[in-house]
């Protein structure tokens, strides 16, 4: 199967002669201060970005603790394609996504929803900021892109996995769950969390160890060594990726597949989704 690459650089994209082919989307996010996040959008953007929302676009927060889908549930298919139709997407484009946190919040969160239905999106490398500091143009204000129909889209059923699902896997050890939350709040050091620690059985790499300094990733062959020693000789489609809500998760499947490590599956629901089963086990230390 052709993978094609998930990164762009900064120079690659600035030699895209016809961006008329491309859908920017700015995927700036600020966790602390959401709505901040659309107001640095309108203030300065890559020309021709639309802005994704983590919590309005890239999640269903109407469905926020219902079926253990965790507090940052995914978009239904109907929603995405309301949402893809309303940035005016087509499949003939070419998807690029960018935000300001070395792809560790929406960015790579868009990148999963759309590997979710098996369309290639890449990641601007170092961001925003790498696009500021190379001193290539910007503009401000909301962008609008003519409407196009989208179907209800279909999502791989093979690349995500359910808590009822995962709790099996669990117990059956049939999967290696690899954690991309900071390392105190995997050890239940941190009480970010209602409920501390881990799934059982869970190995650790916390999401921003795919970066270099500059927010930059780190390169394949690194990447790739940091997760084969994770992972061992274990067949990347039995890796399943968490984390708080499934966000800090995508970025690791991502670095994942940039490392050449193809199929391994994101756990959407995350540890807020598995500690909503007060029957599912949990692990500290």
């Amino acid at each position: 199967m052709n993978h094609p690459t998930p990164l762009i650089s900064i120079d690659e994209f600035a030699q895209i002669q016809n961006k008329d082919q491309l859908l920017i989307v700015d995927c700036r996010f600020n966790p602390a201060a959401p709505e901040e996040s659309y107001q640095s959008y309108l203030s300065t953007h890559i020309p021709g970005a639309v802005y994704a929302h983590l919590n309005n676009h890239l999640s269903d927060l109407s469905r926020q603790g219902k079926d253990l889908l965790g507090k940052q549930p995914l978009p239904s298919a109907e929603q995405w394609a309301a949402t893809l139709s309303s940035w005016g997407w087509s499949p003939e484009l070419t998807v690029i996504a960018y935000d300001d946190s070395g792809a560790m919040l929406a960015a790579a969160r868009l990148w999963w929803i759309m590997h979710w239905m098996n369309v290639p999106v890449q990641i601007l490398d170092g961001g925003f900021s790498a696009y500021q500091r190379a001193g290539h143009p910007v503009e401000s204000g909301a962008v609008e892109r003519t409407p196009t129909q989208v179907a209800p889209v279909a999502f791989d059923s093979n690349k995500a996995i359910f808590t009822q699902d995962l709790r099996h896997a669990v117990d059956n050890h049939q999967v290696c769950i690899v954690d991309a939350r900071p390392q105190d709040r995997y050890l239940g050091k941190n009480n970010a969390d209602p409920v501390p620690g881990h799934i059982p059985g869970a190995t650790h790499r916390f999401a921003a160890e795919n970066l270099q300094e500059d927010k930059h990733f780190c390169t394949s062959s690194d990447l790739r060594e940091a997760f084969i020693k994770l992972i061992g000789d274990r067949d990347p489609s039995t890796v399943v990726h968490s984390c708080g809500s499934g966000v800090f998760a995508c970025q690791n499947l991502l670095a994942m597949e940039i490392a050449g490590l193809h199929g391994s599956k994101l756990y959407a629901p995350s540890w807020s989704g598995w500690t909503s089963d007060p029957e599912n086990p949990v692990t500290t230390g």
